[in-house]
Parts: structure tokens; sequence; C-alpha cells
């Protein structure tokens, strides 16, 4: 299927690592230009020079989105190099763990700055482009909004954020033909994941304890899974879809966790 995305311009926030770089990786594939930005130039580069060799073509910003000028020129940095702007990837976050019982207000509102402050202001300085391209937003979002985890209260309620922009932008974007979507992840196989899961005492156990849980093959999402998702949503063949969150999980949070085991 032609996705009808060559040479859209696509901001990817995160986009040189994990999920972000299986999203940027995969619009370059189909003929889009990702605009990488991230904080770190080293790891942009060399996700821009990966997708220059097998083929395509790849742009990079280097920004600390907690700053909000950075976000603001991370946009006008984009929009210098292409002239235009056909979508909006919001993804650049971590699991921070800053909790209620031990965390404060300091640290929770630094987690809401990493996490969620950033959607808002990459979108808000992307709006005026996305107006006249008529382009798409999506938000990527976590189970944790649904599910809690216990000791993540700052990533926890930014989830929750990203989920009710991602309704409200949808309605308030109604007027000008912007679409704007989530795909929420639960359990996706991540270089983060990945460092997570081998600091703990027994990696490759606690590993089989959590794919066993889920119920779709009992195994983790890949990012390649999340991206095709996320370039679909993005393209013009999903032009009727809008203000939804779009589980690729396995069927992790909403199927009977017994049915992992049947």
């Amino acid at each position: 299927m032609d996705l009808e995305i060559k040479d859209k311009v696509i901001i990817v926030t995160g986009g040189a690592k994990g999920i972000g770089e299986g999203i940027a990786r995969l619009l370059a594939a189909e003929g889009a230009l990702p605009a990488i930005v991230g904080r770190s130039e080293a790891d942009n580069i060399k996700t821009v020079q990966a997708i220059e060799a097998a083929g395509g073509k790849a742009f990079q910003v280097v920004a600390e989105l907690t700053n909000p000028d950075a976000c603001k020129d991370a946009v006008a940095a984009v929009l210098k190099q292409f002239g235009r702007i056909d979508g909006l990837v919001n993804n650049a976050g971590v699991n921070d763990a800053i909790g209620l019982e031990h965390g404060n207000y300091e640290d929770f509102m630094a987690s809401l700055h990493k996490n969620m402050v950033h959607y808002y202001l990459m979108a808000h300085h992307c709006l005026p482009a996305l107006k006249e391209s008529k382009g798409s937003i999506v938000n990527i979002t976590s189970k944790l909004a649904n599910t809690g985890q216990g000791n993540t209260s700052g990533y926890a309620a930014s989830n929750g954020g990203r989920n009710a922009l991602t309704r409200e932008w949808a309605v308030e974007l109604l007027k000008y033909g912007i679409r704007v979507n989530a795909v929420v992840v639960a359990e996706c196989w991540t270089p983060l994941y990945e460092n997570w899961i081998n600091g703990l005492p027994n990696p490759a156990e606690k590993r089989a304890e959590i794919e066993a849980k889920i119920p779709l093959e009992n195994r983790m999402t890949t990012a390649e899974e999340i991206a095709n998702g996320v370039v679909f949503l993005l393209s013009p063949r999903s032009s009727h879809t809008t203000g939804q969150l779009i589980y690729i999980d396995g069927g992790y949070v909403h199927l009977d966790r017994a049915l992992a085991n049947a």
C-alpha cells in the first residue's frame, strides 16, 4: 500500500533511539523526510547516517525539550530547512520514578516538563505550519495512564495528560482538518527497557515473567510494530481517524490476563 507520505516532513521528538528511531526509520523507508529532534547530537547523527545508508533522507536538530525556548527553536530550524511541516510525532520522555511518598514538588514539576509540557509546546509551535499542510499529530503515550505502576506519579500524570491532550486537540483542530491521535505503548522492547531489565538481579526470569502476561504470543511489542501504527496514522490512508487512543500492546491493557496462559 502506498501511504502517500513521500517527501512529507515529519518531526519526531526523541527520534534517535528506541520507539522514536523505529518511527524515523520507517518514515524514511516510506519516502518521508523525518526531522529528528533530540538532546544528543551524536545519537541524532548516528540515526540520520543509518537512514541515509539505507537509501533514505533525514534531518536532525539538537534540542533539550525541557527548555521551552528549545522547542520553539527546533520547529524554526525544521521550517528553515524544509519550509513546511506535515506531521508531528511527540515521543520524547522517560519513566523517571518520581513518586508520591518519596517525591517532592520540584521533581514532580520537572517530570511534567520532561514528559508532557514539551508535547504541548511542540504542537503549539508546529500549528501554523500544520494548518497550511493539513497535517497530523501523533502522541506516543503509555499504559500507565490506565494501569498505574507505583512510585511514578510524574510519568503517570504526564501520560494521562498526553491522552487528554490528544482528544482535546482533536476537537480544537477539527476546523483545520488536522487529525490528532495517540498510540499507547505497554511492554515494548527498546534499549531503555533492555537497560532496565539488565539492571535487575535476574533479568531473564523477569523478562519471562512480564512476557507471560502479554496475551498475544507472550512477547513484547517491537519498536517496528509501534512505528507501523504511527506511520499509518500520520498518512492520508488514515484520513478519517482522529481523537483515537490506539493500543498497540498485544492485548496487555484490555484483555483478561488469564488469556495469556490459556
